[in-house]
């Protein structure tokens, strides 16, 4: 939804209505995860996609019938053995899609929500899109925690209702678990919360926070690797004890760049509450000095995504053995991905930066870093 919300807000605005499909689910080997999003304008434009091309047509055509008849539809798409010429993924994968009519009247909080996107605070929207009761579809419960994503009870503020205060309580709880992992998905309880119940499908999508990448080091090697990072999404910070260096002009994809001692810096973000199971940490300074103090807090935090540290095979060996004598333990330094970044041949800055966000990818979907046309099975990994 974030990708398209831009034209979404711009039709709201104007009074517009709207026929927009997300996919709320996938299974095997889907292009595109939960959430991703198609908008069919109110003169007919498409703007954004839920499969990549495969099923588009019939989603733009679906959210034309659910406009005209205001009534909401769950559809799945994939090629099953009774239906082998039916519309489906080239890929063989499976999806979800939810189609509504958006206008100001079925959602007159849309704005309030783009409102907390726009400003990174955290927010998640549930959504029915399966129950016995065809009333209960499309209800919307939306969560703002005031004081972070996995924040809850009297600091979380609700609006709408899914249609009785159980279940609101039953989704918010989960809801806001999902927020804090940064992941949206489809949830399933009895018809009126039930946990261990069936017949209520609610579908979670969450804006957190950009997740953040902390590179230290205003190297060239480090302009790469921003640029590399805020493509790929993640808040960007730059950070040097060296003024001379550390300079936005330096900098300019970096969403920040401070001038401090780099342990320092993180030692403050971690006290604050901005470091967390999302973040990514590339130490690019390859000097003792720095990254030695750096890496002993990195290496210790008890909830970080990835830590990778730059330099030689040689620099590795004395770098592993500095931290060991600060005490170190072998499970803390396992964490360490060094030398930095997956084996790609790389050697520039920009194919640096490449072999790095690959690694970081790899790391968060399990894969291997081996070539695709070699393996067999699923191209996707699951969540």
């Amino acid at each position: 939804m974030r990708e398209v919300l831009p034209e979404l807000l711009d039709w709201w605005r104007a009074g517009r209505t709207v026929g927009v499909g997300t996919v709320v689910a996938t299974f095997e080997s889907s292009p595109r995860p939960p959430g991703a999003a198609m908008l069919v304008g109110p003169d007919g434009e498409a703007v954004g996609s839920v499969s990549g091309g495969c099923v588009e047509g019939a989603v733009y055509e679906l959210a034309e019938q659910v406009v005209a008849s205001g009534s909401p539809v769950l559809q799945r798409y994939g090629v099953s053995d009774e239906s082998a010429y039916a519309v489906g993924l080239t890929c063989g994968g499976i999806l979800d899609v939810w189609v509504e009519k958006v206008s100001p009247q079925t959602w007159p909080d849309l704005g309030d929500l783009a409102a907390d996107i726009e400003a990174g605070r955290p927010v998640a929207v549930a959504t029915v899109v399966a129950h016995p009761d065809p009333a209960r579809l499309g209800r919307r419960l939306t969560l703002h925690p005031a004081g972070g994503a996995a924040t809850g009870g009297a600091n979380t503020r609700h609006t709408g209702s899914l249609g009785t205060e159980r279940i609101d309580e039953a989704v918010a709880d989960d809801a806001l678990g999902l927020l804090a992992a940064g992941r949206s998905g489809t949830l399933e309880y009895g018809p009126e919360g039930e946990r261990r119940g069936e017949g209520m499908r609610v579908f979670v999508s969450t804006f957190a926070p950009k997740p953040r990448m902390l590179v230290f080091g205003a190297i060239d090697f480090a302009a790469a690797v921003a640029r590399v990072g805020a493509f790929l999404g993640f808040h960007v910070t730059v950070c040097d004890a060296r003024p001379i260096f550390a300079t936005a002009s330096r900098f300019p994809e970096a969403d920040e760049v401070v001038v401090e001692w780099p342990h320092r810096f993180l030692r403050a973000e971690v006290a604050e509450g901005r470091v967390d199971e999302r973040t990514v940490i590339c130490v690019l300074t390859h000097d003792p000095k720095f990254d030695v103090p750096l890496l002993e807090i990195a290496l210790r935090l008890p909830a970080v995504g990835y830590v990778g540290a730059m330099g030689s095979r040689r620099t590795h060996d004395d770098r592993v053995k500095r931290l060991r004598e600060e005490g170190l333990t072998d499970v803390e330094l396992a964490r360490l991905a060094s030398p930095i970044g997956l084996d790609l041949g790389a050697r520039t800055p920009e194919e640096t930066a490449v072999s790095i966000a690959a690694e970081i990818i790899a790391l968060r979907w399990g894969g291997q870093g081996e070539r695709l046309g070699e393996l067999a099975g699923p191209i996707h990994h699951p969540e």
